[in-house]
């Protein structure tokens, strides 16, 4: 059996709160704290929109120090992957915080994530070994979205760079990347954004506008149903003898969503052991009581 950490993309998230946060918290409370006592990774995206400091990362640290096999996955900052711009200053600052974490054996790794429009082709291809390069201190995971990926170079090139190509579960609009775990190295990384498609199309229509919160998180509001996890958890199955470690990330993350179905995919993927799942979660999300052990 491999190692499986399953987790959601990010964890502050003020419509967590009361679904999975209490409503009532006590001096000292500390979201990351409570949610690395529930699962053994989270996936970082505030890298992708803003150079974190060094202090930020020393505390995510402190706040998981009593879960031993917590550890952060890293999205990489924008201008690496959508602006394509970047320098050598840019490249230090990414790797102090990520050496911060490998320090602390608390890295799981690096997310490459590419748009829509980043298609393949050789320059593509050069452009992610030259990512690789850079970064080949770390584990990294690169997802791409457009299906002209799906290829036996883009298999090889992958295995031969030691990439993780990352299996993503996204609305099937155009010409999108299928959900069909692919194994390229000896791990898995898999995303999940939710599947629902009309609110995909419409934030495809209003790309660059300017959108709040809630708009722009619209495409992401998605609860997987059980006969949709069943079918989740037979793929994953399919490939976990492959490899030894898979990452599960949820980022269908409106009002609580991913939490849910992170609690559920444990329950499914690691022998169907009941788990240890906070109140205020079975609360919003009646069904999970049947998993629980409270």
């Amino acid at each position: 059996m491999p190692k499986f950490y399953i987790g959601t993309a990010g964890w502050s998230y003020k419509d967590w709160v009361p679904s999975f946060y209490p409503k009532n918290q006590s001096a000292g409370f500390d979201w990351l704290q409570f949610y690395s006592h529930y699962f053994n990774c989270v996936e970082v995206n505030s890298t992708y929109y803003a150079y974190i400091s060094p202090k930020i990362v020393d505390g995510w640290i402190k706040k998981v120090s009593d879960s031993d096999d917590f550890i952060f996955d890293v999205k990489l900052h924008q201008d690496f992957t959508h602006k394509r711009n970047y320098d050598e200053q840019k490249n230090k600052v990414v790797r102090y915080n990520l050496d911060l974490l490998a320090k602390a054996e608390r890295l799981g790794g690096l997310l490459i994530q590419f748009p829509y429009s980043f298609s393949f082709d050789n320059s593509a291809v050069h452009y992610i070994q030259r990512l690789r390069d850079t970064f080949q201190n770390y584990n990294c995971f690169v997802e791409v979205r457009h299906s002209s990926w799906k290829n036996k170079k883009t298999l090889e090139f992958f295995k031969d760079a030691n990439i993780t190509l990352c299996t993503i579960d996204q609305p099937q609009i155009g010409q999108a990347m299928q959900f069909e775990p692919v194994i390229t190295n000896d791990k898995a990384y898999i995303r999940f954004h939710g599947r629902n498609e009309a609110a995909w199309k419409n934030s495809i229509n209003n790309y660059g506008k300017k959108q709040t919160y809630e708009q722009r998180s619209e495409r992401y509001k998605y609860l997987y149903s059980p006969g949709e996890l069943i079918e989740i958890e037979q793929k994953i199955k399919s490939v976990q003898e492959k490899v030894k470690e898979i990452h599960v990330i949820m980022n269908n993350h409106p009002q609580g969503n991913a939490v849910a179905n992170a609690f559920e995919l444990i329950y499914h993927l690691e022998e169907r052991d009941k788990i240890e799942i906070p109140e205020t979660i079975i609360k919003a999300f009646p069904r999970l009581k049947e998993i629980s052990i409270n």
